[in-house]
């Protein structure tokens, strides 16, 4: 079904920085997709104000995708190739680097991409951009080598040494999602770099979905589930206005199992949840299992409906643990965004809700083809605040007209 659109362009009255060229590669042409129709939406409308300019050349087009093609030899080898000049163009590269679902034949075999093929994948189109591209800039929400973000010991910095490469090769900004740990981007301190957080999605998507919340502290309440995710539950608490409480991992450093020290207990420090309903928050879903451990220690301290927020699902170990958590009562939704692929069988979960990402990559899109500032979608505490008193007003009913 056609999603109805409305006319909510962003005020931008500077000069584009070039002519503007959106380029999904293979994984994320159905988000590719998604954002062209916004883009071309607004602009349709915001094109006749300058239509005459000859700085504004090109602006409404009937698509800003660049097509491109990744071939490969039946070696698995590949190449990148643009079937189109880009030449002064203020590029956006969008890429899935965790898309298992894309396949190529290897030595007549089907093998599904790596990672690391989607990362080369992006390297090759940058190539054959050839420096001739005004700006690039490279939107990817799961960062490459996120949790291989710090050296504790003799081991590689993959993050690191990724992000190093794709400024080298011409990169001028990297804008992602949540990103594990964004101090990764000291690698890059002279190169611009962006870690967004779709909080507003995630709160849209639950006030529109779920009936019934009281938003506020005597009634529900943030958890995160380790130490490490303290500063995103802290800021959804303070925009909601809400207590919070934290987990943390008790380990045995005697052991040594998949090369981590295996956790012993979840201990909770926060007050007391009996009644409340719980916001989980995390940056992902692997295998799930912290966040369900989480779940269920708080339903033996009596919590009531539990939420888990997290930017990627990735559900690493299939979707059968959340089943069972939903039908066994200690889970209600779980809701994760469309930025990375999402599986059929998870988009059919009734306990699933998927917050789209699309409309806002968009927006950062227009912003910055216009060389303008994004402070205010980086940090959109005001519309998280007008949502929440819209719905404790109107209900979920007023939000969905």
């Amino acid at each position: 079904m056609e999603r109805t659109r409305r006319h909510d362009k962003r005020a931008l009255e500077s000069i584009p920085v070039g002519s503007l060229g959106l380029i999904p590669l293979t994984g994320c042409r159905q988000m590719g997709e998604e954002i062209d129709k916004y883009l071309i939406d607004w602009r349709a409308e915001r094109e006749s104000e300058h239509k005459n300019s000859l700085a504004f050349a090109g602006y409404q087009r009937p698509s800003y995708i660049v097509e491109c093609s990744l071939p490969r030899f039946g070696t698995g080898e590949g190449k990148g190739v643009l079937n189109q000049s880009v030449r002064g163009m203020d590029l956006y590269i969008l890429v899935d680097v965790v898309n298992y679902s894309m396949t190529y034949s290897l030595f007549g075999r089907e093998n599904h991409m790596s990672p690391d093929d989607h990362y080369q994948n992006l390297k090759r189109v940058i190539a054959a951009v050839g420096g001739k591209a005004r700006r690039i800039t490279v939107i990817m929400p799961y960062l490459y080598e996120s949790r291989q973000h710090k050296r504790s010991m003799r081991e590689s910095l993959d993050c690191a040494i990724a992000l190093q490469e794709l400024v080298r090769m011409g990169v001028d900004n990297i804008i992602t999602f949540d990103a594990h740990d964004p101090r990764v981007q000291n690698a890059i301190p002279l190169n611009g770099f962006d870690t967004v957080m779709p909080v507003y999605q995630f709160v849209k998507g639950l006030v529109l979905h779920v009936p019934g919340l009281k938003i506020d502290a005597d009634h529900m309440m943030v958890v995160s589930p380790d130490e490490a995710g303290m500063k995103r539950a802290v800021y959804v608490a303070n925009v909601l206005g809400l207590d919070m409480g934290m987990f943390y991992k008790r380990r045995d450093y005697t052991q040594l199992v998949n090369g981590k020290n295996p956790v012993v207990a979840h201990e909770f420090l926060g007050s007391d949840v009996e009644g409340k309903d719980i916001i989980i928050i995390d940056d992902m879903l692997s295998s799930g299992d912290s966040c369900l451990e989480v779940a269920r220690a708080l339903k033996q301290r009596k919590a009531g409906r539990i939420f888990i927020f997290a930017t990627f699902g990735l559900f690493t170990q299939g979707l059968a643990r959340f089943d069972e958590a939903h039908e066994t009562g200690v889970i209600d939704h779980v809701l994760t965004t469309n930025l990375i692929y999402q599986s059929p069988e998870l988009l059919s979960r009734s306990w699933y809700i998927s917050c789209d990402l699309s409309k806002y990559i968009a927006y950062l899109i227009d912003t910055l083809n216009h060389d303008s500032s994004i402070s205010d979608l980086l940090n959109p505490s005001e519309r998280i605040q007008s949502i929440v008193r819209r719905y404790m007003e109107g209900g979920s009913q007023v939000l969905a007209e």
